[in-house]
């Protein structure tokens, strides 16, 4: 005989349900591990965007920068390969959980569909049935073995419940586990599109950034040879004025410069700052540029003046020194004067100290608007270059 669990133990309605914690937990610490060596990776290149910026800010070489743009191009490249990895991972993980979510659907399906069917069952016999069951036994042993029969119905019945609740609570579980996968890997996927334009940005930049070095080693290259021709063209030229004076055995002006007036020259120009040194300077990727004198930034037009009493010998253009005065002041001491806009005296004048001489320029040049101040001692009939900043007056803001 078959009997049934009443009807209110049985009657249990398929409503949302708690999903259980672990497997949803066990979810979220593995997108929070993809998480965390994500980050990892994205903090190593952010360090280096920083220090790109720091570099950039100290004027460093083309050189450095591009190593470091290198360098974020490989992390780039990392966190490309790391999100394809995750996402292969995730992949198989949503397919797997895709079908784990079949399964457990079509299970519950089937136990559900039993479980419809025993309440039917039980509705249609109605819920004193268990009583008319027992009451109808003829005898005491009968009784007790419909008792057993119908206790042990009622157990199977509550496991069935129980199953169904279970496979409810796993396609709520699993369907949460779907969710986040499959938004973890959209994430990836718009991270990898992102990523993936940075890539090709950097690599544009390293394409620039080389053409740069390229550029500017060629620059640098052709400025450094005609600043040495220039210069051969300077030494030769006072070498041979100092060889005429010599052979005529006079000077063309009195000695108006002497040691004694190391620190106390005039500036030829007013205001400004010197913008670079004299000897030897850093220029782009590595080269070195080696100043005879120091540059002085100023307006175009500044006026430009003597130093000292002397007499021009030079006056025109000269090369990448742009229009010069040079003037001679006697015992083998001559101040040059370059990168000038306008020229106000004439070779062989006569300039007495403080006159002007003419107006600053250099525009054009790669420091900007600027002059260029040397000075030059000829010994022997070998002009040599000395600092300017220890002949003139020291109150320039540098």
């Amino acid at each position: 005989m078959r009997t049934r669990a009443p009807l209110a133990c049985l009657a249990v309605m398929l409503f949302a349900a708690p999903i259980p914690g672990s497997a949803q937990q066990s979810i979220t610490r593995q997108i929070r591990s993809y998480q965390a060596r994500l980050d990892s990776i994205r903090n190593e290149r952010e360090s280096l965007e920083s220090q790109l910026q720091t570099l950039t800010a100290q004027v460093r070489t083309l050189t450095v920068e591009l190593d470091n743009i290198e360098q974020q191009k490989s992390i780039t490249g990392r966190l490309v390969n790391e999100l394809d990895r995750q996402m292969s991972t995730m992949n198989s993980q949503v397919d797997t959980i895709t079908l784990e979510l079949l399964l457990t659907q079509d299970a519950y399906a089937e136990k559900r569909a039993i479980l419809q069917a025993r309440l039917v069952e039980i509705y249609k016999r109605g819920q004193l049935y268990a009583f008319e069951a027992l009451l109808a036994a003829d005898s005491f042993g009968e009784l007790v073995s419909r008792y057993k029969y119908l206790y042990l119905a009622s157990r199977q019945d509550r496991a069935l419940v129980g199953e169904v609740e279970d496979l409810r609570d796993r396609i709520a579980g699993t369907r949460t586990q779907l969710v986040s996968m499959q938004s973890a890997l959209t994430d990836r996927h718009d991270e990898r599109s992102r990523e993936l334009n940075r890539y090709q940005s950097l690599e544009r930049q390293r394409q620039l950034r080389l053409r740069n070095v390229r550029g500017a080693q060629q620059i640098t290259a052709t400025r450094m040879d005609s600043l040495a021709r220039d210069e051969d063209r300077m030494v030769e030229l006072l070498a041979a004025l100092e060889r005429a004076r010599l052979a005529a055995g006079e000077s063309l002006v009195d000695a108006s410069i002497t040691t004694e007036d190391l620190g106390g020259l005039d500036w030829p120009v007013q205001g400004g700052d010197v913008i670079y040194d004299f000897g030897d300077a850093r220029g782009p990727d590595g080269t070195t540029i080696t100043y005879q004198g120091i540059g002085i930034g100023v307006p175009v037009g500044t006026e430009v003046r003597a130093v000292a009493d002397g007499q021009a010998v030079i006056v025109g253009p000269f090369g990448t020194y742009g229009l010069t005065v040079v003037l001679h002041h006697g015992g083998g001491i001559y101040t040059n004067y370059h990168y000038l806009s306008i020229i106000n005296v004439q070779q062989g004048q006569f300039v007495p100290q403080g006159a002007v001489i003419g107006q600053s320029g250099g525009s054009t040049s790669d420091h900007g608007p600027h002059i260029e101040f040397q000075l030059r001692q000829t010994t022997q009939g070998n002009p040599i270059a000395l600092d300017p900043l220890n002949w003139l007056r020291r109150q320039r803001n540098r």
